[in-house]
């Protein structure tokens, strides 16, 4: 997630969601490994697929965008970091464009507890306090640096993506999954009536509410409740964030401005066993994908 209500007084009714059943896992045993068309979804498996990731990132926060890189980072033309070694990375390829790290087009990093653990930390801890997640219980997962090619952005190419990250969640038993999610620009302002809608309808309960760190804390409430236009509200949210909001995602209490890549974030978390039926069956079903067996073609 890296792209992002109930009054302050009031904290939202835990719905009463069932436990979503558990797909058929690929037969190949891969945590994601899945077909649709030309496009292929599955992790990185080498050096090269990371880096053609981190490439892909380049374009899409540093050009595309106005992220601003590192000396390092421009010379080498990659978005990189010291969590990368630590995380998978969800790639979609179109093998139309080339096998492997050749046809990355699309991309999402995931770090979960145990490898954070390795690597000291959490990516979201420099703007947020994620005690409450970090001592739910069970698997935790973190997401973020999102990015899809320009040519590759549909509905189509998001929802495998969210086929792939249902896939990853259920192989590795995650019980929780939580991120950074963007809005363009550093002008919260600018954002007045979406991020005023997240916090009054869409803000998680205190026992799983993270808060943004009070040096870079950025109140939400930009907006009185009763002048929200809830549908000009969700038509201005990206639409990463309506994806979270759709699997019955919370956010977290403030807002920070990101200045290196030119974003106001927000915390986004999304218990997975509150995951409606009705949403998991919709991003694992096998219409229109096929998660291919093991062996030769």
């Amino acid at each position: 997630m890296s792209g992002a209500s109930v009054p302050p007084t009031t904290e939202r009714a835990l719905p009463n969601r069932a436990k979503a059943p558990t797909p058929a896992m690929p037969k190949t045993g891969k945590p994601v490994d899945i077909r649709a068309g030309e496009l292929e979804l599955r992790l990185a498996e080498n050096e090269a697929e990371i880096e053609a990731a981190q490439r892909l990132r380049y374009r899409i926060f540093y050009q595309e965008m106005s992220a601003e890189p590192t000396p390092e980072m421009a010379a080498k033309g990659r978005d990189f970091d010291s969590f990368d070694p630590f995380c998978d990375h969800l790639l979609v390829i179109d093998r139309r464009l080339g096998e492997g790290a050749a046809g990355v087009v699309g991309t999402y990093r995931l770090l979960r507890r145990s490898r954070a653990a390795d690597r000291g930390r959490f990516y979201s801890v420099d703007e947020y306090d994620i005690a409450p997640l970090v001592a739910h219980p069970g698997e935790i997962l973190e997401l973020g640096r999102s990015c899809i090619g320009p040519e590759h952005r549909s509905r189509a190419a998001m929802q495998l993506m969210w086929r792939g990250i249902a896939d990853y969640v259920m192989y590795h038993d995650v019980t929780l999954m939580f991120g950074c999610a963007s809005l363009p620009g550093i002008d919260p302002a600018a954002h007045a009536l979406p991020l005023s809608y997240l916090y009054y309808n869409h803000l998680a309960p205190e026992q799983l509410r993270p808060h943004a760190l009070a040096s870079r804390y950025v109140d939400m409430r930009l907006m009185p409740r009763e002048s929200i236009d809830q549908k000009a509200a969700l038509l201005a949210l990206p639409p990463l964030i309506k994806g979270y909001l759709r699997l019955g995602g919370f956010v977290g209490d403030g807002a920070v401005v990101d200045t290196q890549f030119h974003t106001t974030d927000v915390c986004v978390i999304v218990k997975t066993d509150w995951v409606t039926d009705k949403y998991f069956k919709h991003y694992t079903r096998d219409d229109a994908v096929s998660r291919p067996s093991a062996g030769p073609a």
